[in-house]
């Protein structure tokens, strides 16, 4: 079994289908996109465009909010990358749906992983993304470029908050991966790769999926 099939194997195990599309929050989706190169796993990213109303210039992964022409979480990530990045619905392999979290916006956010190409030629919308560069997937697991902190919540326990500085040698530029981009990255990571990362995590139990509904069962129990 390579690579591809192996990682599909292991993600699979996490698929959470349409467990949470019954919430009543405005959903979004995000899609992240993994590609095999030289033998390793990598991540698809983007930076918002300038021109956006909202985290300008953030790294982020293809995604918007629900459509009423969209049936499912699949749907919007898949549609969005397609129309930010002309990544079209027939190259992307949907492996799974993860867990979602709450945004600070209130948006109930799916993790959409999927299988692309490696020769995949993004062609970004200005409009919406600046830039579109690859991370290989173990660098979420490395404490040589992370920090984080943690703060409170309103019930007065604490999250933590993840950033990662990312040199890309293909283009001598810098790009600093944090908040919910971050955690999704590193959810995947270790999910993928079966490996806890080298630094503090909320996840203690080495099982980031059970954080994630925790937390949405603690803090929003009234609506699960």
């Amino acid at each position: 079994m390579n690579i591809k099939e192996r990682t599909k194997e292991a993600l699979r195990k996490y698929d959470t289908g349409t467990k949470y599309s019954h919430l009543p929050f405005p959903k979004a989706s995000v899609l992240v996109p993994i590609f095999v190169k030289d033998g390793k796993l990598h991540l698809i990213l983007t930076v918002r465009s300038m021109k956006l109303q909202t985290f300008k210039g953030e790294v982020c992964f293809p995604g918007g909010k629900l459509e009423p022409e969209d049936q499912n979480e699949i749907d919007t990530a898949v549609r969005e990358a397609e129309e930010e990045i002309g990544l079209e619905a027939k190259d992307v392999d949907v492996v799974c749906s993860l867990v979602p979290i709450i945004s600070k916006a209130g948006l109930l956010v799916t993790p959409v992983v999927a299988f692309i190409q490696e020769t995949f030629q993004p062609i970004p919308n200005q409009d919406e993304v600046s830039d579109v560069f690859s991370v290989p997937l173990d660098y979420f697991l490395n404490p040589a470029q992370h920090f984080s902190h943690s703060y409170e919540l309103h019930d007065g326990t604490s999250s933590r908050i993840h950033f990662f500085t990312y040199e890309d040698p293909h283009n001598n530029k810098s790009y600093v991966i944090w908040g919910m981009t971050a955690y999704f990255a590193l959810i995947v990571a270790v999910l993928a790769l079966g490996r806890r990362p080298a630094f503090v995590v909320d996840f203690e139990d080495g099982d980031p999926l059970s954080n994630c509904e925790f937390i949405l069962r603690k803090h929003y129990t009234s609506k699960l």
